[in-house]
């Protein structure tokens, strides 16, 4: 049932999804052209799809603790590293999109909720050398495993912080003065959806942008993103299918995006 359910969203996204002449917001239109479907390579691509490749061989095993809605295809508390990296990193091709929007963006304040192995964490290391990235995982053991991809990587501006999102991720916000870009991964539920959102709004400004993941999960991702949508604070947004972009730039009209990708 929730196969069909996804493939019924999806079909709905794509009726309303809008190509690159169909936006008339300038602002948006720089985006889709200069970012969204930006063709180019980038050397970045390759560094951590390499670091992918090596993950999906790795055959040790962990004892996992998920404080989140946990994975649809992978029950069990011991997993192995193959598996939490065919079923819980971000596919290659929006790893790619989260580089880019850091490179064309370069924001000096990133948050990460959701490090899991970290390949998404390299892509946003390797878009912004010299910024600095506070990424969270709720379990110590797969923590322990993107410390270790990080360091063979040559990263110097990634923390991680370990615990569970529910006290961490505010302790955390208490000692940044603001956040610049965040990409929200760290839970697939209604109401912490909603919290993290609240918490991190407190340190956002105007051009801040927030990256929402798996806007269509489940019934309660749906309800928060729709609400996140309607908030006075957010001006437009960006409805990618599995992402949701958020801006707050008070320049721009209420306007929301529903745009092919």
């Amino acid at each position: 049932m929730t196969h069909l359910r996804l493939a019924a969203d999806y079909l709905l996204y794509r009726m309303r999804a809008f190509k690159l002449h169909g936006v008339h917001s300038p602002f948006i239109f720089d985006l889709y052209h200069n970012v969204l479907h930006h063709s180019g390579h980038f050397g970045a691509y390759d560094t951590v799809e390499a670091l992918r490749h090596q993950l999906l061989s790795d055959e040790r095993e962990l004892q996992v603790t998920d404080f989140g809605a946990g994975s649809r295809s992978i029950k069990q508390k011991s997993r192995k590293v193959k598996d939490i990296a065919r079923t819980s990193a971000k596919p290659a091709k929006y790893g790619k999109l989260l580089f880019r929007l850091v490179n064309q963006l370069q924001p000096n304040t990133i948050l990460e909720l959701g490090t899991s192995l970290g390949i998404t964490t390299s892509y946003l290391a390797e878009a912004r050398k010299n910024g600095r990235i506070y990424t969270f995982e709720g379990c110590p053991n797969i923590a322990r495993v993107a410390w270790d991809n990080f360091k063979k990587q040559g990263y110097r501006n990634i923390r991680i912080i370990e615990g569970n999102l529910d006290s961490t991720l505010d302790e955390q916000l208490q000692q940044l003065e603001s956040i610049d870009f965040a990409f929200l991964d760290g839970n697939h539920r209604y109401e912490p959806t909603l919290r993290y959102f609240e918490s991190c709004l407190h340190k956002c400004h105007e051009n801040t942008v927030l990256v929402l993941d798996d806007i269509y999960w489940s019934a309660g991702m749906k309800r928060a993103w729709q609400e996140i949508k309607r908030h006075p604070q957010v001006r437009q947004t960006v409805d990618l299918y599995f992402v949701g972009l958020v801006f707050f730039r008070p320049q721009q009209p209420k306007e929301h995006f529903t745009l092919n990708f």
